[in-house]
């Protein structure tokens, strides 16, 4: 393929994924999606509360929420950790109560709100069951506490033992170091293993590592540009306060995770229309191939 011919892929690619974006209704899908994780935000953490409480492990839900925002801007992360923190001051150890199993529901409604915005980047009709999807998505509500968990061991109570050791072996010092980049290293690779997860489970269809790369690849990249854009700006022109009051914190944080969603649906359209833009010169060349000899 010439130079030439690749931009023009590429300018159809783009082209067509926008395009789906915006009739796919992708602004309003971006909203129910931001809208639904924050929703779905408190209850994950009143459930991994109630999770830690059982195990004999308090603390925890405060060291993942840590995690978990530690990623957004300062302004936006600020308030919602504060509510957070004032909602997980009660002691939790209601596990198996209703308490608990309606956070675990009304979490897994944020993986429904994915569902939904990944079948319609994708063009795909879901015909399952209900009850088979509702089941899915409680069971990767309970994988993600569960990573959570194993990853807040991992992160906060690793380096304490690490450097209790240090002090009867101090040479163990010299790797320090390199144990802390794997841990982050690891923290990286379980937002990327999230998204694969996603873009393969939730939507109906199948659909290859080949198919879901390019779109990833590009959310991450756009979730790291757009973080450091609205950061920046929430640090020198905005002024949420003066439009939204009291409400600001809250409003700054849905903003920005609609911003998120819009860039997460993006990556759903994007892989869809590599995957149309493939299927079309595949066609291509079987009818050159058609209509060419065979040589003699």
């Amino acid at each position: 393929m010439s130079a030439r011919q690749t931009v023009l892929v590429i300018y159809a690619v783009l082209k067509d994924a926008i395009g789906h974006f915006t009739r796919d209704d992708g602004f309003a899908m971006a909203s129910h999606v931001a809208l639904s994780v924050l929703l779905a935000i408190f209850p994950l953490l009143i459930f991994i509360t109630s999770l830690a409480a059982f195990l004999g492990y308090n603390g925890a839900a405060d060291a993942v929420s840590d995690l978990v925002f530690d990623a957004w801007p300062e302004k936006v992360a600020a308030p919602v950790v504060r509510e957070i923190e004032n909602v997980l001051t009660v002691r939790r150890s209601d596990l198996l109560t209703f308490g608990a199993v309606a956070a675990l529901w009304f979490s897994s409604n944020g993986v429904e709100a994915l569902r939904t915005a990944l079948n319609r980047a994708y063009r795909q009709q879901d015909n399952r069951s209900f009850l088979l999807l509702r089941l899915q998505s409680l069971l990767l509500v309970l994988l993600g506490a569960a990573i959570l968990l194993a990853y807040t061991f991992l992160v906060v109570l690793a380096p304490l033992a690490l450097t209790a050791l240090t002090a009867y072996v101090p040479k163990v010092e010299a790797f320090l170091l390199t144990i802390d980049v794997a841990r982050y290293t690891l923290a990286g690779s379980l937002l990327i293993i999230g998204l694969f997860i996603a873009h393969w489970l939730l939507p109906a269809g199948r659909r290859s590592f080949v198919d879901l790369w390019p779109g990833i690849l590009a959310t991450l990249v756009m979730w790291i540009v757009a973080g450091s854009v609205f950061g920046a700006y929430l640090a020198s022109f905005a002024n949420y306060v003066s439009t939204y009051g009291g409400l600001a914190g809250i409003m700054t944080a849905i903003i920005f995770l609609y911003i998120c969603a819009l860039v997460f649906i993006l990556g759903g359209e994007l892989n869809a229309a590599i995957s149309r833009q493939r299927k079309y010169w595949e066609r291509q060349k079987q009818r050159v191939d058609v209509v060419e000899p065979v040589p003699q």
